[in-house]
């Protein structure tokens, strides 16, 4: 019994402790990133400008409709790639519900509000600005990572 209750006890520590995105990590400074992310746009042919936040960004076009607000619905065409080239997620159909920009990560809040509906950029975002030193899935931590984005619509 006593060993039951350790278990559990352990157990919803480090479950308390993933649901606070805490892992006791340390994200990494974007100053150590950016060689890598220079070389990525560089050898992808993406001619950058640099943001205010150290997002790499390219916009392949403005877009003429709306420009999307933290608040908004956006639905969008996107690929998400490691700076080594491999995907680790991509939708090319923007599906029926949307996602609300205040929801995903810090490098989108910032970036996507720079193009319109109907626009699209490739952005080169740094880790922390993403999943930072937690990482998510396929993406581990400390990555910084690269998407190529079409605002299908906004709302």
């Amino acid at each position: 019994m006593r060993r039951i209750l350790f278990i559990i006890l352990v157990s919803s520590t480090l479950i308390s402790g993933c649901i606070k995105g805490d892992k006791g990590c340390t994200p990494q400074d974007a100053s150590v990133e950016k060689p890598a992310m220079v070389s990525f746009c560089n050898n992808s042919g993406i001619t950058y400008t640099e943001h205010s936040s150290g997002i790499l960004y390219q916009i392949t076009n403005p877009g003429t409709g709306v420009t999307p607000t933290t608040s908004s619905k956006i639905y969008i065409y996107y690929t998400g790639k490691l700076l080594d080239g491999t995907v680790f997620d991509s939708q090319s159909n923007p599906g029926a519900t949307g996602w609300v920009l205040s929801g995903l990560i810090e490098g989108w809040k910032i970036a996507i509000p720079l193009i319109k509906k109907g626009g699209s950029i490739k952005m080169v975002i740094p880790s922390y600005l993403a999943y930072s030193c937690n990482g998510q899935g396929p993406i581990p931590s400390n990555a910084p990572l690269y998407f190529d984005v079409t605002l299908v619509d906004v709302q």
